[in-house]
């Protein structure tokens, strides 16, 4: 293995670890440059928190559970969307509604499962992951 991209992988690791928000990137292509990898992680690390803190919403149906987090945290759909987490992490996670609302309600996920949920009412929607309560998401969904 490249020891450009050992560093790169080891500094992701060290960075998901110590809880900085990172967004980890899965690299397609085996022999990409170091600097790709840096700047698209930099990209998406300076693109998900706003002043306040909060992660921006995104426009997409699909949302990743890796690293005890959801990612994106925050999007955004349209009315009548069916959006779907993939857990892509090592250990079971739940998609479970926070706020009372007909939101998503997730059995366990094992590793490598997907969950769907079509949101049928314009609204925010928070959700958790009941086994790991401080991983949360927001659905925003629109007309």
């Amino acid at each position: 293995m490249d020891k450009r991209l050992l560093v790169v992988i080891v500094v992701i690791v060290l960075l998901a670890v110590a809880g900085g928000g990172y967004v980890l990137v899965k690299n397609q292509q085996s022999s990409s440059s170091n600097t790709d990898t840096m700047s698209t992680m930099n990209t998406q690390t300076n693109n998900s928190s706003n002043s306040s803190g909060n992660e921006s919403a995104v426009a997409t149906d699909k949302v990743t559970i890796a690293n005890f987090a959801f990612s994106p945290a925050n999007i955004t759909v349209k009315k009548g969307t069916t959006v779907t987490w993939t857990n892509s992490d090592s250990t079971a996670h739940t998609v479970t509604e926070s706020d009372g609302k007909a939101g998503p309600d997730s059995s366990a996920l094992d590793p490598g499962s997907t969950y769907t949920f079509t949101f049928k009412d314009a609204g925010t929607f928070q959700y958790h992951c009941s086994i790991h309560p401080s991983m949360t998401g927001t659905v925003v969904v629109t007309e």
